[in-house]
């Protein structure tokens, strides 16, 4: 049996008061993938997670969804003044959303369940946003920029859990990420974005693609130069 395809971008384009935002994008996801999403600042990485998601239209193209597809998203900015005075419980269980022991222990937040919302940090705050996508029990989990505000170990540590969320639910998982060394060691398929898709692909193949070298030439250096130091 073929897998699952849970979107489909066609010729997708988005402009904004005559701007050009994202331009002809085709991009599909089958269940249980990984996909990262890379580009500069502007590139319209976040404006393809929200027509995904559908919290906004494309102007042009087609966007095909399996009637099957059932979304968790990590938004990259989360305006904490909006849940004050909540506690991490409260918030969790927002909309009768059941409280799963099991993503509490999974995502190591059972000692913020009583702290304030508002007041959690970066890592905490992801952990937090992160337990409550898995509480509607998607097949596609969505994480724009998840490992900005924290620290080395921090994301490293992220992107672990990630991967057990990914083993243990058979979810697919689309992520936005600046963190070139962290995608190119743990996506199955990556798409370089600059407004356009410039190229697509593994990361063994992708590296080498002169469009990819173009945007992302210095950062590339940086990281052949861990990957092979950590091998070495």
């Amino acid at each position: 049996m073929s897998e699952l395809i849970l979107f489909n971008l066609e010729e997708i384009s988005y402009h904004k008061d005559k701007m050009i935002i994202v331009d002809k994008i085709n991009m599909s996801l089958k269940e249980k993938e990984l996909a990262t999403i890379i580009g500069p600042n502007g590139a319209g990485k976040t404006t393809i997670l929200k027509l995904i998601i559908g919290s906004i239209k494309p102007s042009k193209g087609k966007i095909i969804k399996s009637r099957k597809l059932k979304i968790g998203y990590v938004p990259q900015k989360l305006n904490l003044s909006s849940f004050l005075p909540l506690t991490v419980k409260e918030f969790l269980t927002l909309n009768k959303l059941p409280l799963s022991q099991e993503i509490i222990n999974l995502t190591q937040i059972q000692h913020l369940l009583d702290y304030s919302f508002a007041n959690l940090s970066g890592g905490e705050l992801q952990r937090v946003l992160l337990a409550r996508s898995l509480g509607v029990k998607p097949n596609l989990l969505i994480l724009d920029e998840p490992d900005q505000n924290l620290d080395l170990i921090g994301q490293n540590d992220f992107f672990q859990l990630i991967e057990k969320i990914q083993k243990l639910f058979n979810v697919a998982i689309l992520i936005v990420s600046h963190n070139l060394n962290m995608v190119m060691a743990n996506s199955a398929k990556i798409y370089c974005v600059n407004k356009h898709i410039c190229c697509e692909g593994e990361a063994h193949s992708i590296k080498n693609n002169p469009r990819f070298k173009e945007i992302f030439g210095n950062k590339l250096a940086i990281y052949q130069h861990k990957h092979n130091h950590k091998h070495s």
